[in-house]
């Protein structure tokens, strides 16, 4: 049976050897693990793969051949409370789920006052009033193609209000990179430039003046040499960014190496009136949109940092942020954006592959001319370029 798992390890160009693969199995004869799939899926990762660029690939690979065997093993594990909720929460039908009804952004707000109003008790699964876990706009848990997330956590993502104050986290700016990938295809858009004063030893007009100097040491000096690149990074924070957060941190703790010009703001989903760069105090520390379009100056480098995820209403509703009642639309703010600061680029860290499925996301990159790119390797390297020319 493990070897047509070999080969569908190949299949997915994962460069497994025969010696992995025959370390592989003695340690499975030696009883290094116990006889479960969870196990056994760190156990063959940890002897096939060498590289962690192909876990996913290995993911994909390992679901793919033993899709159904789970059920062979630990038997006798009791199913999950919050297993079977979800599950019964994945039960409708892609007809059932493009009948639900799309109240538009005005109606949905009233329809809203009026529940409250009405509503006595709890309710769940249910279409109509505010409740867990079932078909109506407004509650949490449920599946509605657009609602008002009251409490808990949501499932689908859709939410156009979110009813509760909501504690964001700061991204690290001081985390170790795992890979120096990242900070290689930052270097893409250094600038450097000689300035200040004569700090620094300059090594080739040393040696030629104490060349030309019979041999006496002549030292020369020059002015240090600095990246003059200016950068302002936008990042999305909180939300369905969460899922994001180690990739995130990764690229702040890179560009804030990277750039000495750096300078950074947080927004959530997308950008009003004004952002914040401490989320504890994002609340009383608020720093208006206008006054960051007019302090910098137009060669600075703009980078927006986001999964573009959220309800369309958000680009383009005034009063459209889960949060608050926005007077202008996010979009009118990009453009804002994109005409102050010509050099501007969107990395998104959500797969490209599902970026056509998502209509915010489609949005955004119309409004971004484009200019979105994954938060990959080769994605960043396409940023990057980009913002050089």
């Amino acid at each position: 049976m493990l070897i047509d798992f070999f080969f569908t390890l190949k299949d997915a160009k994962i460069p497994v050897t025969i010696k992995e693969f025959l370390t592989l199995l003695e340690a499975m004869q030696r009883q290094v693990s116990t006889a479960s799939m969870d196990d056994f899926y760190y156990l063959s990762r940890l002897t096939l793969v060498k590289d962690e660029a192909h876990y996913d690939k290995f993911d994909r690979a390992f679901a793919q051949y033993f899709k159904g065997i789970n059920a062979a093993f630990e038997g006798n594990s009791a199913i999950p409370l919050d297993w079977l909720v979800k599950r019964m929460q994945r039960e409708l039908s892609d007809e059932q789920r493009a009948q639900l009804e799309k109240f538009g952004y005005d109606k949905l707000m009233d329809r809203l006052a009026e529940l409250l109003k009405e509503q006595k008790e709890r309710h769940e699964g249910g279409s109509k009033w505010i409740g867990t876990g079932g078909t109506s706009p407004f509650g949490n848990g449920g599946t509605n193609p657009e609602g008002v997330r009251i409490g808990g956590k949501g499932g689908n993502r859709t939410a156009v209000k979110v009813w509760e104050v909501r504690a964001y986290k700061d991204y690290d700016g001081e985390r170790e990179i795992g890979t120096r990938n990242i900070k290689v295809a930052l270097r893409r858009l250094r600038k450097f430039a000689r300035q200040g004063a004569e700090e620094e030893l300059a090594l080739d007009a040393t040696i030629r003046a104490t060349a030309n100097n019979a041999g006496y040491l002549d030292i020369k000096m020059q002015p240090e040499r600095k990246n003059n690149i200016k950068v302002l990074m936008l990042f999305d924070v909180g939300g369905t960014m969460d899922d994001h957060i180690e990739r995130t941190e990764e690229l702040f703790s890179a560009a804030k190496t990277e750039f000495k010009n750096m300078e950074f703001f947080y927004f959530h989903n997308c950008v009003y009136d004004y952002m914040w760069k401490n989320n504890r105090r994002r609340q009383s520390e608020r720093f208006p949109t206008w006054d960051i379009l007019r302090k910098y100056p137009p060669d600075t480098k703009l980078i927006f940092v986001g999964d573009a995820t959220m309800s369309p209403y958000e680009v383009l509703q005034p009063g459209g942020s889960v949060e608050y009642n926005n007077e202008e639309a996010g979009s009118a703010w990009l453009a804002r954006f994109t005409s102050a600061f010509p050099k501007f680029a969107w990395l998104n860290p959500e797969p490209e592959g599902v970026w056509q499925y998502r209509q915010s996301i489609s949005i955004i990159r119309q409004l971004m001319n484009h200019r979105m790119f994954p938060l990959t390797m080769d994605g960043l390297e396409r940023a990057m370029r980009t913002l050089s020319k």
